[in-house]
């Protein structure tokens, strides 16, 4: 039986298979939650569901839509969404070396939700009306660029970089750009990457990285295109800079065939690394979903 780390991935690599990443691809609405909790969606879950196309930012599960007296449309899919369970941390011995070492047990469940524009008698009942469409804000890609907390370095390049040994980022003159979306994309990603020193998020590998090609750059090159494409969606542009080219597909559907815990660490780090860079507070990953 796959586990749900396989079930995820594998849902994944269809979508690339089919010629887009769901990172890559831009939100229609505002950040998914769940209709019945209010909670906000985050991780993996932000790009399952809101790159999905749907007009509103309302979902819930089966049990969900049946409690609220609606019913789910025939014939309509759902989709997957994912939730840690975060256990009781605890002390275990290495009986051949005699050495302790911290473990969290953490157990990953999966559900399957719908959307309200999949339903009836729900949006009706509560009065709901479709999400407004995100637009650009310009003005807010700055006011979120100018409010990080502690924030590197910054010095002009020919090359957009982050370089961990001084804390410092660079990026091209503004005009180089072919425009200010593809400006703060760029600056996004590589703010996600700067979220790694120490002095902040703290992300293991970023200060030793092991070149191009490596298994850590693979994972922090996606964990600051996925904490880039929060950013862009909480902001309304798009990462106008990347596109889904056949190699860029196939390179990530290699490598996620490969590992597939890469897809929700890398998504979960990505959460982390916006959160800080939009100055909220680090929430704990936890099973919430009710059926």
């Amino acid at each position: 039986m796959p586990n749900v780390y396989d079930i995820v991935t594998e849902q994944v690599i269809k979508q690339l298979e089919q010629g887009v990443a769901p990172w890559r691809k831009p939100w229609r609405t505002e950040a998914p939650v769940n209709l019945v909790s209010g909670k906000p969606y985050r991780g993996l879950n932000v790009f399952m569901l809101a790159t999905q196309g749907y007009e509103s930012r309302y979902w819930m599960t089966f049990n969900q839509a049946k409690k609220l007296g609606g019913h789910i449309k025939a014939g309509e899919k759902s989709t997957l969404v994912v939730f840690w369970h975060i256990g009781e941390e605890k002390i275990i011995r290495n009986v051949e070396t005699g050495k302790d070492r911290k473990s969290t047990p953490i157990l990953l469940r999966y559900y399957n939700v719908f959307n309200v524009c999949q339903t009836e008698g729900i949006a009706e009942k509560l009065g709901l009306g479709n999400s407004v469409p995100r637009v650009p804000s310009l003005e807010q890609c700055e006011a979120i660029v100018s409010a990080m907390p502690n924030p590197p370095q910054r010095e002009q390049s020919d090359r957009a970089w982050y370089r961990p040994s001084n804390d410092t980022v660079g990026m091209p003159a503004r005009g180089l750009f072919n425009s200010s979306e593809e400006f703060y994309s760029t600056l996004f990603h590589e703010l996600t990457h700067s979220t790694g020193h120490k002095s902040r998020v703290g992300r293991e590998g970023i200060e030793q990285h092991n070149g191009f090609g490596s298994e850590s750059y693979s994972k922090e090159e996606l964990v600051a295109e996925m904490g880039a494409a929060m950013l862009c969606g909480v902001t309304g542009i798009e990462q106008s800079t990347l596109g889904n080219t056949a190699a860029y597909l196939q390179s990530w559907i290699t490598r996620l065939k490969s590992d597939s815990k890469l897809l929700v660490s890398a998504a979960s780090q990505a959460q982390k690394a916006a959160d800080y860079i939009l100055g909220k507070s680090l929430a704990v990953e936890t099973e919430t979903e009710s059926q």
